[in-house]
């Protein structure tokens, strides 16, 4: 059974990609990770987000893989667990600025479709539903408004210490999302199965009683 979750930053995706794999007993694979491992490779290797030739030579020395300890995913960067080294604001824009390299999607697809071809998952991305897994029985598209995802985004980065200013967070949202639905490659788009949920104002525990309420 695989259930594929899309849709732009900051909606919400991996909370509760995490919280339905861990109430089914499912493996959750979180696809943004493992783009983001990618670029946090590019990163302290120097690389710019428009040097093509360089992304293209990194994909071939980047070894990225998954495990798994408690349920919970762990990303492993060339023997390193980077998982805690993911989430910062220059990771995330490097990420959507590399993800529409052709190379790196393709090397990084390959392995998220094995591991659905294998078990049971849940798995979140920008394409999940129209690209990786176009045949998964469970299709979301899980969206926000842009000033809820960047109040979101604002009181994650307080909670960890930091002094952001939520008016360049929403800048940098709704500049990710112009970037990710209009790439050439795999562009962010609700596929036309696919069951559209708007957590603006909705609960984590209703979210996710609402994509197992799709299940078959």
């Amino acid at each position: 059974m695989n259930i594929a979750i899309d849709g732009p930053a900051g909606a919400g995706k991996s909370t509760i990609a995490k919280r339905i794999a861990k109430k089914l007993g499912y493996i959750y694979v979180d696809t943004g990770a493992m783009y983001r491992a990618m670029a946090l490779y590019f990163i302290r290797s120097g690389v710019g987000a428009d040097d093509t030739a360089a992304i293209d030579s990194g994909c071939e020395n980047a070894d990225i893989s998954i495990e798994y300890r408690n349920g919970e995913q762990a990303v492993i960067l060339n023997g390193e667990d980077v998982t805690g080294l993911l989430r910062t604001e220059e990771v995330g824009n490097m990420a959507s600025a590399t993800s529409v390299n052709g190379n790196v999607r393709k090397k990084l697809v390959q392995l998220q479709q094995k591991l659905a071809a294998t078990n049971d998952v849940v798995m979140d991305g920008r394409d999940i539903g129209t690209v990786v897994l176009p045949g998964a029985e469970v299709k979301v598209f899980l969206t926000a408004s842009s000033a809820v995802r960047a109040k979101r985004r604002y009181d994650e980065l307080v909670a960890k210490g930091e002094t952001p200013d939520i008016t360049k967070i929403e800048a940098d949202i709704r500049e990710r999302d112009e970037r990710d639905m209009t790439r050439e490659i795999s562009p962010l788009r609700q596929a036309e199965d696919a069951t559209l949920i708007d957590s603006s104002y909705m609960t984590i525990d209703e979210v996710v009683d609402a994509v197992v309420d799709l299940l078959p």
